[in-house]
């Protein structure tokens, strides 16, 4: 038996043959992964230029600006008014509630809620509902605070109350929106109609020990002083690169490695993905020293929220026992920033028992996913899809519930995100307040809060004075520019490295380059294989800095030095 001829215009298969594949195939992708860094760093610079407009994928019109308002902030609400070519009114259903939707303002840019089809803001039109979105712009008003930005958002309430009468809105809010829409729930009653709070924090000093590092910064870093210190570095702004800086650093695995291997692998399938999500993710806004100091003191240092200690004005403190619209909490176990101990922790915090829920006449259900990221959260199609989409089509039944504590779960054997009732049901299943027994580390913080009361009045008294004496607004300009999550991009781009200008020429020649070798081929099976033995090392290498940062902060503050000579 004879052994098959090999196709006409093709070479037969011999090592040195696939070799010589492999590394055109290595050329041509290293081309494009260049060429793909130099495309996002001009992105970043253009969306820089053009001030830095919201990420959406839906048309709309700006119906208040809140810089405008007599107590003035940097955020504004926009009506959501076409998708693509279709214009919205002949879809909308009259008898659903609008739904105002706020993007966190954490370090990036707004839109995350809706910079594609397949999210927040497309479920809620998916699902006939008119959908307002919040955004914020690139700077704050100078001496912005948490009362002037909740002043504000109570003025988008209000707005949403006189253009659909006798519909409270429903308010979406994501990760750090979502406290802020605690804040607003508590101070609007009556205003407002259910709250999705989405991988959101409230309880800040929970978590798991070995699994959750970031709540321990604030004990490691000696409390808010380095914030303190930061805002006055920047004139009185507090750089969102820094909080960016942050979230990357809680993967070095991921940031280091694995993201820009996955995009070199699978280069032709990744590119847009990339750049789509790298637009937002290198769209740093800035947060004014106040609106910082306050976050950071009162609630990552101090957690004040959840015993009612948190003041947003003189003499005026939020208790979240004054919300009495019904509150869905979506939160994940796969969320390394926002896991469920602090989305759900508040709630035995702020009701004793189940009694106590239910004599407050409140209604609160939650929903876990077992796997999805902190972005997952707000990004995932797949997530938005199902989640999302059965938490948009179950608002309207929250008020039917009884007062209590209840678990949402979503049956779905199909596991097609796509499908639809009766493939899939919704349940609230009844909970108990008792069984959300999470592990009680207050001790161990309370010496964090007052670490940080010393050194923020050292840092005040002694070195804050100097620091804004002779920071100027050039000073705070250049350390902006330099900070390395913008360098480390913009260094790419062809107006910082004018050799990209030959990248872009050979990416375009590379486009009638082979077709890419097959996965399954020795040379990319060896090389998956090297580029998994990278990620595992810096795995390991990140697992033991924060085994490390969890020793030396219960060394600190479980019975060290601190908790003995407080």
């Amino acid at each position: 038996m004879t052994a098959p001829e090999p196709e006409e215009g093709t070479l037969p298969s011999h090592p040195a043959t696939e070799l010589l594949a492999y590394q055109t195939d290595l050329w041509r992708r290293g081309v494009r992964y260049l060429d793909t860094l130099r495309e996002r760093a001009d992105n970043m610079l253009e969306h820089e230029q053009a001030g830095k407009p919201p990420l959406l994928d839906f048309d709309y019109e700006m119906l208040v600006d809140g810089r405008r308002l007599a107590r003035p902030a940097n955020y504004a609400l926009l009506r959501i008014t076409r998708v693509g070519e279709d214009c919205l009114e002949d879809c909308l259903d009259e008898t659903r509630p609008p739904v105002m939707i706020v993007d966190p303002r954490a370090g990036h840019g707004p839109g995350i809620g809706g910079f594609k089809r397949d999210s927040e803001v497309g479920m809620a039109l998916h699902e006939g509902h008119p959908v307002y979105f919040v955004i914020f712009f690139p700077e704050p008003v100078p001496g912005q605070t948490l009362e002037d930005v909740l002043h504000v958002l109570r003025r988008f309430v209000e707005t949403l109350a006189e253009r659909h009468p006798g519909q409270p809105p429903v308010l979406y809010g994501n990760c750090q929106a979502g406290w802020a829409i605690a804040l607003l729930s508590a101070d609007c009653e009556g205003l407002v109609g259910p709250a999705v709070l989405n991988g959101s924090p409230l309880s800040y000093w929970s978590g798991e020990s070995g699994v959750n590092p970031m709540r321990l910064a604030g004990g490691l870093l000696g409390g808010a002083w380095l914030t303190h210190l930061m805002a006055d570095l920047g004139d009185g702004r507090f750089d969102g690169a820094n909080l960016a800086t942050n979230f990357e650093a809680l993967k070095p695995a991921n940031t280091l490695w694995q993201k820009d291997y996955q995009l070199f692998a699978d280069i032709d399938g990744q590119r847009e993905r990339f750049l789509e999500f790298e637009r937002w993710w290198t769209g740093f806004y800035s947060l004014s020293k106040e609106e910082i100091v306050a976050i950071v003191e009162n609630l990552f240092v101090g957690n004040k929220l959840e015993r009612g200690e948190l003041e947003v004005c003189p003499g005026c403190s939020v208790d979240l026992k004054r919300i009495r619209n019904p509150l869905v909490i979506f939160a994940s176990g796969g969320d390394n920033i926002t896991p469920p101990h602090q989305a759900l922790n508040w709630i035995p915090a702020v009701y004793p028992d189940t009694a106590a829920l239910k004599a407050a006449d409140q209604r609160i259900v939650y929903l876990l996913n077992p796997h999805v990221g902190h972005l997952g959260i707000f990004v995932s199609s797949k997530v938005a899809r199902l989640e999302h989409r059965a938490i948009l089509e179950s608002v309207g039944n929250l008020n039917d519930l009884a007062p209590g504590l209840y678990e949402m779960r979503i049956d779905n054997p199909t596991g097609d995100p796509d499908c639809h009732k009766p493939q899939f049901q919704v349940r609230f299943e009844e909970r108990r307040v008792e069984d959300l027994d999470f592990p009680d580390q207050a001790p161990a913080f309370e010496g964090v809060r007052a670490l940080s009361e010393h050194n923020v009045a050292l840092y005040e008294t002694f070195v804050g004075p100097w620091v804004r004496f002779y920071t100027t607004p050039w000073s705070a300009e250049a350390l902006r520019q330099l900070h390395p999550a913008r360098t480390s991009r913009l260094m790419f781009s062809e107006r910082f490295s004018p050799w990209m200008t030959g990248v872009k020429w050979l990416a375009e020649m590379v486009e009638t380059a082979p077709a890419p070798v097959d996965s399954d081929t020795p040379y990319r099976q060896w090389e998956t294989l090297v580029s998994d033995s990278i990620a595992s090392t810096l795995e390991l290498a990140g697992t033991t800095r924060d085994s490390v940062y969890e020793m030396g902060f219960h060394s600190l503050y479980g019975g060290g030095w601190w908790s003995e000579n407080e």
